[in-house]
């Protein structure tokens, strides 16, 4: 591979020419305080930062930043600091989903249309991870991602406490009487103990080992929780690494294959990953001009057994993951699953990163002969009731439910949901179906985290935990449960979800991936032709341009006119 040479470089051409334009980008610089020692014929590096004080998982970030430029420094380049919205998961409403797509069209414009030859992109918090790298796909400069890290395990009363799983799990003891406020106040103050991202293999976590898996971080640098000294030093070699990766013209999507997303999938079921990372990855692959859909979803995790012992799922948290040998061994233990001769962003292959990786706690990653489940961590269903698809987490739901039938008890939508859950009266048994309507990419809009319907309170002080729970939702990749979601087409649009009415009984077969509404198709007919389409919620701004132009779940809810690998032209310099 041919190196470049400094006036190969894409800055060049705002520094190193002899003319007016130049005379003022150099002298723009040094007003800042730069010498033309600092930059003059060195790679410019974006540290793209998604720090925010209404973020606790990037926290850090500041301090992350310096890291990074230590790295760029130490290797020749020029490292300059862009801040980047921050999509704070906890806090942002209505949800960080609807402004997905606005972070990955400003990672892209903030590549674009500055003096950038390469980029560090410090996310980490759920849609900061496919969103710096959607928009970095699209730029296609070279490009290294610094995850945010887990944070540290929580503590109450002697228990290890998991974010989110754990939240839903006493939440529900609450609101059946078993657990006073004194002691839900004292989880609250243990549950989230260090800045890091949700330390469960929630969305973050699935998505930044789906991210190191298809080859866009350094080897082992999804696994280090935030508050480990390591987390620093992987992030100064991360900002050594990209000015090399920069003169080796190393793109994004030299590294982001069809194979390397095989990859990322494969991973992602090994782990029990969240649902989120369906709609994720196919928009990543789409940017990146990858093939991925939900039948192949589907195929890959029918033949991934889960491996990692981890909550939602499983019994143990991201802290314990890292000390039983991280994501390298994982990989390693299913490394016949895996397209080993992908390159990554160090230069090797994923086989040569993985060489050698050894578990040493089998009970967090599990022995191939005894995994937590013989296939992956998800599951595709079609039917009627949803002829695009829709998604089930199978391995943390009760298996007693997964082949099930039962009247629907629909709600039109979160406001309704909310309003009549807690009725003593509500006609439902546990033998129901709880189905919430708009509520998917238009209808929430965003697509919230609405999809762990919570057990309506009357069947929860009967002892019931677990329900059959249906819509065109989301959940965050913390809950548990027998939720059907991301159906599609979504209810908002006129998706047969939209015609379901209470008593309709519905049938889930997650063993045949079926999803069937037992309703006759003249009954479906006729409701449809009676259907009224609802109105579009955001009359103004990002939300009307977001209702215009996103797609369906199936199809990654990216914008329908940043979907590909069209390529924009360089911006002119006058």
């Amino acid at each position: 591979m041919r190196r470049k040479k400094p006036e190969d470089l894409r800055s060049h051409r705002w520094y190193g020419v002899d003319n007016l334009r130049a005379f003022g980008h150099r002298s723009r610089t040094k007003q800042m305080g730069f010498a033309s020692e600092d930059y003059a014929g060195k790679p410019i590096i974006a540290i793209v930062n998604t720090w925010s004080e209404m973020n606790p998982c990037h926290a850090h970030f500041r301090l992350r930043a310096d890291e990074v430029k230590r790295g760029v420094w130490q290797a020749g380049g020029f490292p300059v600091e862009l801040p980047a919205i921050s999509l704070g998961e906890p806090l942002m409403k209505p949800t960080t989903m609807l402004y997905r797509n606005l972070l990955a069209m400003e990672t892209e414009e903030l590549l674009r249309a500055n003096p950038i030859d390469g980029a560090v992109l410090l996310g980490g918090c759920d849609k900061t991870v496919p969103a710096m790298i959607m928009g970095a796909a699209s730029m296609n400069l070279p490009a290294i991602f610094v995850p945010a890290g887990p944070m540290l395990r929580g503590n109450w009363r002697g228990a290890v406490l998991g974010s989110g799983s754990d939240v839903w799990k006493y939440w529900a003891e609450k609101r059946a009487g078993n657990l006073d406020d004194e002691a839900w106040g004292e989880i609250e103050d243990g549950i989230a103990r260090s800045y890091g991202t949700c330390m469960t293999m929630g969305t973050a976590s699935t998505m930044a080992s789906a991210v190191e898996a298809l080859g866009m971080t350094l080897p082992g640098a999804s696994s280090i929780p935030a508050a480990d000294s390591n987390h620093s030093r992987m992030a100064t070699a991360a900002g050594r690494r990209i000015v090399e990766m920069v003169w080796e013209d190393l793109k994004p999507t030299d590294i982001m294959t069809g194979a390397a997303f095989e990859n990322a999938v494969t991973v992602a079921m090994a782990l029990g990953g969240s649902t989120n990372s369906i709609i994720h990855l196919i928009a990543m692959a789409g940017r990146a001009g990858a093939k991925l859909d939900l039948d192949r979803f589907d195929a890959l995790s029918r033949r991934t057994p889960v491996i990692a012992n981890l909550r939602p799922s499983g019994k143990y948290l991201m802290e314990d993951f890292y000390y039983a040998g991280g994501l390298r061994a994982a990989m390693a233990r299913i490394a016949d699953l895996l397209h080993l001769g992908c390159v990554t962003a160090n230069g090797q292959t994923l086989g040569v990163n993985i060489d050698g990786a050894e578990v040493y706690n089998d009970d967090v990653v599990l022995p191939r002969e005894r995994p937590l489940s013989q296939e992956g961590g998800l599951a595709v269903l079609r039917g009627n009731l949803a002829p695009d698809g829709a998604v089930i987490k199978h391995t943390a739901a009760d298996p007693k439910l997964l082949k099930h039938a039962g009247p629907a008890m629909v709600f039109r939508d979160y406001n309704d949901m909310a309003a009549r859950i807690d009725d003593p009266n509500l006609p439902v048994t546990p033998e129901s179906v709880l189905v919430l309507q708009n509520a998917g990419p238009l209808g929430g809009p965003g697509m919230p985290e609405w999809g762990m319907l919570p057990v309506p309170q009357k069947l929860l002080r009967q002892g019931v935990r677990d329900m059959v729970r249906i819509s065109d939702a989301r959940m965050s990749g913390t809950s548990y449960g027998t939720c059907v979601l991301h159906v599609a087409p979504e209810s908002f649009i006129g998706g047969p979800l939209g015609l379901v009415q209470t008593g309709d009984i519905i049938e889930l077969d997650t063993p045949a991936r079926g999803l069937t509404l037992r309703v006759p198709d003249a009954e479906l007919a006729r409701r449809r032709a009676a259907w009224i389409p609802p109105k579009v919620i955001y009359p103004r701004g990002f939300g009307l341009l977001h209702a215009r132009h996103v797609t369906q779940a199936d199809k990654g809810c990216d914008f329908d006119f940043l979907h590909g690998g069209s390529v924009v032209p360089e911006p002119e310099i006058h």
